[in-house]
């Protein structure tokens, strides 16, 4: 079983500028390849990730449009916003991984709309005050369930690393949770924070993804799992997808078990 299409948040660098003519450019940065994080979330479970070069080059390529600009939408707090929603702060001119002194990684800039609400933000974008989230799902990855400790990862907790994502949203937040802005930082993780807010407004979408939560929890049986986190009992779908999940993760296991001896008994 392969779980797909779940919404990740994660919270990149806090580090956002509107600079140039009128209102300014907005620049993104965020999830630098090849530094690892933590995931503390009650949704996800406990383990560590990383991006990798590479991950967002087709995501990005296809997110193109033939006038130059990128259909990758640029939100305030994940459309969620009281006042602003679901308004667009820019229409992204460039989308790229980027490759810089000081960051390797993913980056979106575009010139800012002279809106009421761009005009509210401005003074916080140009002073640093805002951090930075963008949304994705993972299409491709790798787990480690079973690693050494390292320095890295002194607990031994399971590690996964993330080869292909594609991203649908980015932009500035309030209350950014950053993995990456101090190294081994544990903090609340951005996807509890936007479930959350789901809750509040579609109640509908949200029980879909508890359930689909539920089943990728039990499948990857991160650090810190906990079963029986509120699902309808009375579902007998649910049940089974999540049964399904839990066995085939078992057997994933036991496989990458026989192969390691395989080898061993090689050498």
């Amino acid at each position: 079983m392969k779980i797909k299409g779940l919404p990740i948040v994660r919270s990149g660098l806090p580090l956002m500028r509107a600079e140039g003519d009128g209102l300014g450019t907005l620049s993104v940065r965020f999830s630098p390849f090849d530094t690892w994080y933590e995931i503390n979330s009650f949704w996800e479970g406990r383990f560590l990730e990383r991006t990798m070069p590479g991950a967002f080059t087709k995501t990005a390529k296809e997110s193109m449009r033939s006038d130059g600009t990128s259909s990758l939408k640029v939100l305030f707090n994940h459309g969620m916003d009281m006042s602003i929603g679901d308004k667009l702060l820019t229409v992204p001119t460039r989308f790229e991984e980027t490759k810089e002194p000081d960051y390797h990684g993913p980056i979106v800039e575009g010139p800012l709309h002279d809106t009421s609400f761009n005009r509210d933000l401005e003074p916080g974008l140009r002073s640093g005050g805002y951090g930075s989230s963008f949304m994705f799902n993972v299409i491709r990855d790798e787990w480690n369930h079973e690693p050494d400790t390292s320095d890295h990862n002194p607990e031994g907790i399971p590690e996964r690393t993330i080869g292909e994502v594609r991203a649908f949203e980015a932009g500035p937040v309030t209350w950014p949770a950053s993995p990456t802005a101090t190294a081994g930082l544990r903090s609340r993780c951005g996807t509890d924070a936007w479930m959350e807010r789901l809750a509040a407004r579609s109640h509908g979408r949200y029980d879909e993804l508890l359930r689909s939560y539920e089943a990728a929890r039990t499948f990857y049986r991160t650090a810190e799992y906990k079963p029986g986190i509120p699902t309808p009992a009375d579902q007998d779908s649910v049940r089974r997808q999540i049964d399904e999940a839990a066995i085939a993760r078992e057997m994933k296991l036991r496989a990458h078990r026989l192969e390691a001896m395989k080898m061993g008994y090689q050498k």
